[in-house]
């Protein structure tokens, strides 16, 4: 049977004796192949049952009994749209991958109640052809940026580098690192945050710290310190969505002109910065043709480059 878009399925399976004892999130993430987070926040809806009553998501289930699932309505599909993206850059391209600098306000591909441009539809508009490895509307994405986040992306064009540079994510072999500019000057002025980051418990468009998020890695040091700010360069070990935003943030020094996450509005508004002060600056991996080491660099656009002109010139 198909279920159309926007139509609820209910789901009803034996819970195997191997998860006896486990939590309701966790037992549904493995049982059905989707995250614990979304598991526990079908179940904070009232959308998960055990023998009839209903459960929520740090309960535990027992062995032989029957869970059932109000499971979310499948949304309905999302098209790449081929058109010009003003400002996307083609930093390196070969028979495998393109590089691209990645423009503010702009997605790395389409997703639902997301109607502005994307990386993978001006790559298409643009005449490249890219790996069909993925879902449709994100085929040769092996990483992403947050729309608000400038910078280095690679996408694959061919097959073999969609599955090379997808491992090289997973075990992260790659080289990510970004230049932030955050507010006041962190202690020590160097340093790791090591902190967990999953859905905010209140707000379901943030992220957050939280005991039982997603393990992630921050490493940071100063490039310059200015009056109130500080200039960062950042290496990232994990790649949790929002990471360095939300473990900046949770630091007390959340990056210049991020509202979402706690920045000043009086000084972005000075700044003329309409997002967050992050740029991804540098990116390297292992060529996925012959496993050789290549490297890409990106200069700061003109928001963010003129904001720390403007915070030069009242440090002098």
């Amino acid at each position: 049977m198909t279920t159309l878009p926007g139509t609820p399925e209910t789901r009803t399976l034996p819970v195997p004796e191997g998860l006896e004892g486990e939590r309701v999130d966790a037992a549904l993430s493995r049982m059905l192949g989707f995250s614990r987070t979304k598991a526990a926040e079908l179940a904070a809806a009232g959308k998960v049952r055990l023998d009839g009553a209903e459960v929520g998501k740090s309960e535990r289930v027992t062995g032989g009994s029957w869970i059932e699932v109000e499971m979310p309505p499948p949304a309905a599909p999302v098209r790449v749209v081929a058109e010009p993206v003003e400002g996307l850059g083609i930093i390196h391209d070969d028979a495998d991958l393109v590089v691209v600098d990645k423009p503010v306000g702009v997605a790395a591909h389409p997703s639902p109640g997301w109607t502005g441009p994307t990386v993978v539809g001006g790559l298409a508009a643009a005449g490249f052809r890219v790996a069909t490895s993925g879902a449709a509307e994100r085929q040769g994405i092996v990483h992403r940026l947050d729309v608000g986040t400038s910078g280095l992306m690679v996408v694959a064009k061919s097959e073999r580098a969609y599955s090379r540079l997808k491992q090289q994510f997973r075990d992260r072999t790659v080289d990510k690192r970004y230049h932030a500019l955050v507010q006041g000057h962190p202690d020590p002025l160097s340093g790791t945050i090591d902190a967990p980051v999953g859905r905010h418990p209140q707000h379901d468009y943030k992220w957050a710290v939280t005991a039982e998020g997603k393990h992630a890695v921050t490493h940071y040091d100063l490039i310059e310190a200015l009056r109130a700010v500080s200039l960062l360069a950042i290496k990232l070990e994990t790649g949790r969505t929002h990471q360095i935003r939300v473990h900046m943030s949770a630091h007390r020094h959340p990056c210049v002109g991020d509202l979402t996450y706690g920045a000043d509005p009086t000084l972005a508004a000075r700044l003329r910065l309409t997002r967050q002060w992050l740029h991804a600056k540098e990116l390297g991996f292992s060529h996925p043709e012959d496993g050789r080491w290549v490297s890409f660099a990106s200069d700061y656009p003109e928001d963010l480059r003129t904001a720390l002109d403007v915070l030069h010139a009242e440090s002098a």
